[in-house]
């Protein structure tokens, strides 16, 4: 389900959420014109009531949204903090094995850390970022295994074992928090159930009133829109404004480069 709303860019689906909204409400004012013309009593009918809960159901159904897209982008957040405190701890590791291991293993994390910025700053790179952070990680792992036998004449090397195997633990919980850990489809369904309704009530009730204001209508259309918008960019890292914060690892990338 998330694929084939993925496929849609953000700015074709801030315009596809315009577009929907006014359609609604058009079709909602359409009805009530058309209700009022059949029976004048509709215009006695209590709609205001129900104007007000659905618009306010739809506020309410935005904010709970808005709140499941945030914790994922704080968690996402984290996640890069963490993988930098990680692999930063493995680079302090490596530093007190001999010269000969040192290198080869600072060489890796310093590659690593290029593969893991590149798959989220350079667009389109981030499943061959992640297939050779995969390779990397792996042969990290085996390096700090071989070492980890040694560990009576190297007795920093389960330190190293340490901080490399909570690398791996924090790539795939990174890989599940940035690819697969998305707001489900069923939930962008009903949202837009919600806004359809809530439009189309709010212009039926224009329609039975027998006049409406379109600075009003598409003021409340570009306020859904852009909320809808903005919950769309939490939901998706790979592209849009709001995308995790890399510094960390940035400065660690720099620390590692200068340390060459």
């Amino acid at each position: 389900m998330n694929s084939m709303f993925d496929a849609v860019p953000l700015w074709l689906t801030f315009a596809l959420t315009v577009a929907i909204a006014l359609l609604t409400a058009e079709i909602g004012y359409r009805a009530g014109i058309y209700r009022t013309r059949k029976s004048e009593d509709e215009r006695q009918a209590p709609i205001d009531a129900l104007v007000g809960s659905t618009l306010g159901l739809l506020a309410f159904v935005l904010a709970f949204t808005f709140g499941m897209a945030t914790s994922r982008y704080d968690a996402r957040q984290q996640l890069v903090l963490d993988e930098a405190i990680a692999i930063n701890t493995a680079d302090l590791s490596a530093q007190l094995l001999p010269e000969t291991h040192r290198s080869e293993v600072r060489a890796l994390l310093g590659e690593y850390v290029d593969v893991r910025l590149k798959g989220v700053l350079v667009p389109g790179e981030l499943p061959r970022a992640i297939s050779r952070s995969v390779e990397l990680l792996e042969e990290l792992w085996s390096r700090a295994a071989a070492l980890g036998k040694e560990a009576s004449t190297m007795p920093f090397a389960p330190a190293l074992t340490q901080a490399v195997s909570q690398m791996v633990d924090l790539h795939w919980k990174r890989v599940n928090a940035g690819v697969y850990n998305r707001l489900p489809g069923t939930i962008w369904i009903a949202l837009y159930c919600m806004m359809g309704l809530g439009m189309a009530i709010a212009g039926y009730r224009a329609g039975v009133a027998g006049s409406r204001s379109l600075i009003a209508t598409l003021v409340q259309v570009v306020a859904f829109s852009t909320a809808i918008g903005l919950i769309t960019d939490l939901d998706r890292p790979q592209e849009g404004l709001l995308k995790s914060n890399q510094q960390a690892m940035i400065q660690l990338q720099a620390r590692l480069r200068g340390a060459e």
